[in-house]
């Protein structure tokens, strides 16, 4: 199976650092055409009839967020690049942000033509300190050349929590306050940063802009399915002999990828989506990677044979636990109570009615929790009832058994026995 790069086009062919190799490669015709030869409306309307979708998860049709923000009646408007890459197993931006950040930029560059921003944050994760003054370098460039003189851009650092990956909590956390989820509506394209208009796009979505601009609308839908055009770029992780970041046409299948491109072998099960994705079965190697099937932020992890699942969701409870924001009753006490039903089932304490208790509290999660990290908590948890109930009916039995050990109760059958 091979790739089919077009975000991933330019990484491994220019200097990241300097904007020259870049333009040699055709870097920044996309804009100049934008900026020269198309008005806002237009931009947009060729966004729109490309089917770009956001490539952070929500897959929200990208030319439809702009018009909101657009036709918004505001004194100022904002652009923010995500590139908060918190989730478990995904490392494909940090792959972008290292090896053609131009591609970012421009991207950016087109969609504050469109939307009519003054101001852009690329809001950088913590743990990517090493790409900030990298960045910072790469839009100076861009500056330098003229391709800024409508909208200015700034690297803002975020503070390591995962939950500013969600969009109204990195809106808090660039405004000083505590990054935690908003109530909605109001939704970001009417009012977000500051209470003013505010378009938020993953760095891959952006990528695909000046394809696009470039392209046309037509070349960029014909590629894909019906409701995931394009490719995607996917971190693959785990047991696999070829780890990496690959980019594959939308509707590729999983087997395509984590086999034939990541080299996996023996598998047990794939999550994807990360802490929050869903967990399938080698059995459904098969299932193509879209919006209509399964997809998430790009995160893929291989799990083998020797893999034990509910040890798997056991560190996904862990994690999320650890990383919830509190604000709500749902995620804040129900990854608690999930995360000591697990730590039961470790120790050998588990009981039938846990199994019952998981999926009462993971479907009320799901439906009540404010914001995408309470309500995928629950993902993970009913895939793995799903898919791999035995596995709790095993961890249950062992229980029952270690439980007649200590108390002495299996010796007394066996003496009834005899």
């Amino acid at each position: 199976m091979a790739e089919k790069r077009i975000v991933l086009s330019k990484c491994g062919s220019i200097d990241p650092q300097d904007i020259g190799t870049y333009i040699a490669k055709g870097g920044f015709s996309a804009f100049i055409k934008a900026r020269d030869k198309m008005k806002p409306q237009a931009i947009i309307a060729e966004v729109k009839k490309s089917g770009l979708t956001g490539r952070g998860g929500a897959g929200f049709n990208t030319g439809l967020k702009w018009e909101l923000a657009r036709n918004a009646k505001a004194k100022a408007k904002y652009l923010l690049c995500n590139a908060d890459e918190g989730e478990v197993g995904t490392f494909k931006d940090k792959y972008i942000l290292s090896n053609d950040p131009f591609g970012l930029i421009e991207g950016m560059c087109i969609a504050g033509l469109a939307i009519g921003a003054q101001q852009a944050f690329i809001y950088l994760r913590n743990e990517y300190h090493f790409l900030y003054d990298p960045l910072v370098r790469a839009v100076g460039q861009v500056r330098e050349k003229g391709y800024l003189k409508h909208m200015d851009i700034q690297v803002f650092e975020g503070a390591g929590a995962y939950i500013c990956g969600e969009e109204s909590a990195l809106m808090n956390s660039i405004e000083g306050m505590r990054g935690e989820s908003r109530y909605k509506p109001p939704y970001p394209p009417t009012r977000g940063l500051w209470g003013l208009p505010t378009i938020i796009n993953n760095v891959e979505t952006l990528m695909n802009v000046p394809h696009i601009i470039n392209n046309g609308a037509a070349w960029f839908s014909a590629i894909g399915t019906g409701r995931s055009k394009g490719t995607k770029v996917f971190s693959v992780s785990g047991d696999v002999s070829r780890p990496g970041v690959y980019e594959l046409e939308m509707g590729s299948t999983l087997r395509e990828l984590v086999v034939g491109l990541a080299g996996a072998d023996d598998l047990k099960a794939v999550q994807i989506g990360g802490a929050t994705g869903n967990i399938l079965p080698a059995s459904m190697l098969n299932t193509p990677l879209s919006h209509e099937t399964y997809l998430g932020s790009g995160a893929v992890v291989a799990l083998n044979s020797g893999r034990d699942i509910i040890d798997v969701v056991q560190n996904d409870m862990h994690f999320l636990n650890d990383e919830s924001c509190g604000k709500c009753t749902p995620c804040r006490e129900g990854t608690e109570v999930m995360l000591e039903i697990f730590g039961r089932l470790a120790r050998g304490e588990g009981h039938e009615g846990d199994i019952n208790s998981l999926d009462a509290l993971a479907r009320t999660m799901a439906v009540s929790s404010l914001c995408g990290l309470g309500q995928a908590a629950a993902v993970p948890v009913l895939d793995s009832l799903r898919y791999f109930y035995n596995d709790y009916i095993d961890r249950i039995n062992q229980s029952h058994f270690l439980r007649s050990y200590l108390s002495g109760e299996l010796f007394k059958s066996e003496e009834g026995i005899r």
